[in-house]
């Protein structure tokens, strides 16, 4: 496990374990909303895509979003495992309503120095609308694209909630760090899987933005 992506809906903690992966394991992590967003008004950077690419194509990375389309293929192409933080809605929409009740409040400074505002809530791109609105289409792709062989041989961990993403996090970094870390033995296109079953999945327990708020 060198190259990492860290998939799910907005809300669903990608970016915290992707971090703590980073801790654990000592691979380089990337914030994809940071590379995306190059000032107010979310204003997209114009060399993302050709600075997403440099990145993964590096030999050990963690990246922590489903992937914007310009770059989307290239991360599930140069991933040798797949991280889905597959939550109820409930969680989701619990963690992501109070990220950013906690952001607008205190008005917290974001990628590009940008804000969450009052006024953007009412927006159907607002992490919280998104979350909601695309959470079964968001599931669905994921679901297809863990299986898709283009992206094969791929390692795909289905987390069903944060208890069981926080207990695999701490089992990795019984691994040495300097080589791959073992997955209790399944390889390939499969994925295990805590409780759900129909893709094979090992599991242990979204359209590109605009000059909306990141969710990815």
């Amino acid at each position: 496990m060198q190259r990492v992506l860290v998939v799910g809906i907005s809300g669903a903690g990608k970016s915290t374990l992707a971090r703590a992966l980073e801790r654990r394991l000592g691979l380089p992590f990337h914030e994809l909303d940071a590379l995306h967003f190059a000032g107010p008004g979310w204003a997209l950077r114009p060399d993302f895509a050709e600075d997403t690419a440099r990145l993964a194509r590096g030999e050990s990375w963690v990246f922590d979003s489903f992937g914007p389309a310009e770059v989307r293929d290239l991360l599930w192409q140069r991933a040798d495992t797949v991280v889905w933080l597959d939550h109820p809605r409930h969680v989701v929409m619990r963690r992501v309503l109070l990220r950013s009740l906690r952001r607008s409040l205190l008005r917290e400074r974001l990628f590009g120095g940008n804000r969450e505002a009052w006024r953007e809530w009412l927006r159907a791109d607002h992490p919280a609308w998104w979350a909601w609105t695309q959470y079964g289409a968001r599931r669905a792709e994921i679901l297809r694209r863990a299986g898709d062989p283009r992206f094969a041989p791929l390692h795909v961990v289905r987390l069903h909630s944060p208890r069981s993403a926080a207990a695999w996090v701490r089992a990795q970094g019984d691994a040495p760090h300097g080589g791959p870390v073992r997955d209790d033995g399944a390889r390939g296109r499969g994925t295990r899987d805590d409780g759900a079953r129909g893709c094979g999945t090992q599991d242990d327990g979204a359209p590109r933005p605009g000059r909306g708020t990141p969710r990815m």
